[in-house]
Parts: structure tokens; C-alpha cells; sequence
């Protein structure tokens, strides 16, 4: 018999919507940066319509059947850009490790639906973010247009 392991990852839905929002605004607000619900969080409310229809991906890390920890969206920018949004883990679970694989899992990802670059945008005070995008070669880049809440970009070019 097949034991489950977990935490574990699966490809999240409009079901999961209300429990990713209220991940990703606790998060925020940790570090003071207020969630933005009519704009830039926008695509929280529909994810199905937000990731998939544009041919993007998002994921959600559980830690047991319904109880999402950690998330992340794969946000289709043109046929070999993709822009890694909602990368959020719960503070409990940091730390030891889950938001490198959060990152990994979402670059493999990326790599298997034939992406070349990874972008993203993030704010100065997420340090331990930014840290890790670093050693993971992401290289800051100014790209035409930053959403509200955000004050760097990085980018990645996938082998």
C-alpha cells in the first residue's frame, strides 16, 4: 500500500479561492503590505479564469487534505514568459525548508509547460524571498510597469 506524504503539492481550484486569499493577506500583512483585493490581488477571486484559461498553472502545498500552507501561480505572459505570482508560505511552516520547495516545484513546473523565463515582482521588505530568488540565479531587471505593493523584479532564464 501507497503511504501519502505530505505536506504535498496539487493543482489548486475556484474552491480553494476564499482559503489562498486569506493565506496570501495574512502573509502580507505580516510584513505591513496591504492586500489589494479590486487590483492587484484581483485573480485570487478566480484563479480557474486567472491561471488556467491564459494557460498559467497555480498550486497549492497542503499540509494535510484541505489545509493549505503555502501556494503559487504560474501566470502566462507571452509563449515563453511566465510571471510567478501568490508565492506564499504560512510563517509557522518557514523555515525549514518549504519555501524552497515551493520555489523548485514552481520552476520545474514552469520548465514542463515549455516556459523559458520566470519573472516576478516583489517589495523590499520581503527579504527572505528576495534572498532566496537570488541563490536561485533570479537577477533584478525593470521591467515597463511594477504593481502597486512592489518595488523590485527579478527575473530567470530556465536552462
Amino acid at each position: 500500500m501507497t503511504q501519502n506524504r505530505w505536506p504535498r503539492f496539487r493543482r489548486a481550484n475556484n474552491r480553494d479561492c476564499p482559503r489562498i486569499a486569506e493565506l496570501v493577506f495574512t502573509v502580507l500583512r505580516e510584513y505591513n503590505l496591504e492586500p489589494d483585493p479590486d487590483s492587484t490581488d484581483a485573480d485570487l477571486t478566480d484563479i480557474e479564469r486567472s491561471y488556467f484559461d491564459r494557460g498559467g498553472a497555480f498550486y497549492v502545498l497542503e499540509d494535510k487534505p484541505g489545509s493549505i500552507i503555502g501556494a503559487y501561480g504560474l501566470y502566462r505572459i507571452d509563449q515563453t514568459t511566465c510571471e510567478l505570482r501568490k508565492m506564499y508560505l504560512s510563517k509557522s511552516f518557514r523555515g525549514g525548508g518549504l519555501g524552497k520547495l515551493l520555489l523548485e516545484d514552481a520552476l520545474a513546473q514552469a520548465r514542463r509547460m515549455g516556459f523559458e523565463k520566470v519573472a516576478l515582482e516583489t517589495a523590499s521588505v520581503l527579504t527572505e524571498a528576495i534572498g532566496l530568488y537570488r541563490s536561485y540565479g533570479f537577477v533584478e531587471y525593470q521591467p515597463d510597469h511594477l504593481s502597486s505593493r512592489c518595488d523590485q523584479a527579478f527575473v530567470l532564464q530556465l536552462k
